[in-house]
């Protein structure tokens, strides 16, 4: 079976207050990365709660580091940290081959998406997203769940294609959580009484293979 994955686009750590300063001198300084886009605040004018997300850039894949921003209510990303520990992986974004794709695919499976697609345009082309529920049953503020993706490739337009992380991204994925907490979803990212009561391991395949 051929893979729907094709690597890693993006991990998104979770940040103590007052702390996302320093892992990005961490990503930056330390390991090599590139500071591409700083978002101090994705909902300014929400009374209630925010965050921050900054993006670091290694080329081939990304770094986005979130805190959050209390205010009426405790953020999300504070509620996270408050059950993790600090820097820790809230979501791993994966690149897909054909995201719609994989999707159907997904749901026929027993895999349940946090909410719709979205499609946004990040300045180098059209990029589609699909968050999912937490991998565990819980308060989904508190849950690591996966990302998908699917980005321009180089021939799709004239424009050369990075890792970017665009504003409407930061809210995106806030503003679903957001919504499954407030509905009391706290359902599982996957059903696994789909798998066959038969499957076994298989044999591992020589890399390349």
């Amino acid at each position: 079976m051929s893979s729907h994955l094709k690597k890693v686009d993006h991990i998104t750590y979770a940040c103590s207050e007052g702390s996302i300063e320093r892992w990005c001198w961490f990503h930056t300084e330390v390991e090599g990365g590139t500071l591409i886009n700083r978002i101090d605040d994705v909902r300014p004018s929400d009374p209630d709660s925010s965050m921050k997300i900054w993006c670091v850039d290694y080329g081939d894949f990304g770094v986005a580091l979130i805190e959050g921003i209390d205010r009426a209510k405790k953020s999300q990303v504070t509620k996270f940290v408050e059950r993790h520990g600090d820097h820790a992986v809230q979501h791993v974004a994966y690149d897909t081959h054909d995201l719609d794709k994989f999707t159907d695919h997904l749901k026929e499976m027993g895999g349940t998406p946090r909410g719709e697609t979205l499609v946004r345009h990040d300045g180098f082309g059209i990029l589609k997203q699909m968050f999912a529920r937490g991998y565990a049953e819980g308060d989904a503020a508190e849950a690591s769940f996966p990302e998908y993706v699917q980005r321009p490739q180089p021939g799709d337009s004239d424009d050369e294609v990075a890792i970017t992380f665009a504003e409407e991204t930061g809210r995106g994925f806030y503003d679903q959580i957001e919504d499954a907490i407030e509905s009391g979803d706290e359902e599982p990212f996957f059903d696994f009484s789909r798998m066959p009561a038969d499957w076994s391991v298989p044999a591992p395949s020589p890399k390349g293979a």
